[in-house]
């Protein structure tokens, strides 16, 4: 069951989460279910759901059967890591994975994450991802799950291009991306235009908005992509809030 899923709005909803409630939000937890089972997670860092091990739990399994040992990853909008972690357990110490943050609440519990778990076969590159680079106006939320580069954002934030970065060197070619972005989805894949028509790698993409599903659809299927629901519904009836796959 994905806890995230019951409204907090119904009466089961506020009858689960009233005993987690008590818990302190410094508090670190053993991860209790799935791949990331005795990791550590701080309580406050995110949802419940994530040490619970529950977090889009659908989406955890069909990333699981798709990565590979001695992968590389980028995970863009990594927010505290949870995606991170699973990453990095996936393609384990022959992988990679490389963690685009900006916001430095979201990198305090990233990194704390990191060094809580031993983790070293990650990478964080504390930057937004984008179709550009330079330095950039960011609008955060208090929770860090929402947000995104905006010219109203009060938070002055680093944006890179992923092509640039690798024509650079800075950065390998990836097999798989992770991409959570909040409605600016477009914008990361026309910034790594180069990089997509040329190596293909599998995309996770989760979307924000029918208009952006049909511009990154369109972008994707001229590079030579294929998309699919996650859940295994068909495109055009999806709701506007989705998340797809995309692979050569």
């Amino acid at each position: 069951m994905d806890f995230d899923k019951i409204s907090s709005k119904t009466f089961w909803g506020k009858f689960l989460r009233f005993p987690l409630t008590f818990i302190p939000p410094e508090t670190v937890m053993p991860i209790l279910r799935g791949k990331l089972k005795g990791k550590r997670w701080i309580v406050g860092s995110g949802t419940h759901g994530c040490w619970l091990g529950t977090y889009e739990y659908d989406k955890q399994h069909i990333f699981e059967a798709s990565v590979k040992p001695g992968s590389i990853i980028f995970d863009i909008g990594a927010h505290a890591g949870f995606y991170t972690l699973l990453a990095s357990v996936l393609v384990g110490a022959n992988g990679k994975v490389f963690a685009f943050e900006p916001l430095p609440r979201n990198l305090f519990y990233l990194k704390e994450h990191l060094r809580l778990n031993n983790i070293t076969n990650v990478t964080v590159i504390e930057a937004a991802v984008s179709n550009f680079s330079g330095l950039t106006s960011f609008e955060e939320s208090s929770t860090g799950y929402q947000g995104g580069i905006t010219s109203q954002g009060k938070l002055q934030v680093n944006a890179v291009n992923l092509d640039e970065l690798i024509a650079r060197g800075e950065i390998p070619i990836p097999d798989y991306i992770k991409i959570d972005v909040e409605g600016h989805e477009k914008s990361v894949l026309v910034g790594a235009k180069s990089m997509l028509a040329n190596a293909h790698p599998t995309i996770f993409l989760a979307i924000h908005g029918r208009p952006v599903l049909q511009q990154c659809r369109q972008l994707l299927e001229s590079l030579g992509y294929k998309l699919k629901a996650l859940d295994g519904n068909n495109l055009a009836q999806l709701p506007k809030n989705t998340e797809i796959i995309a692979y050569r």
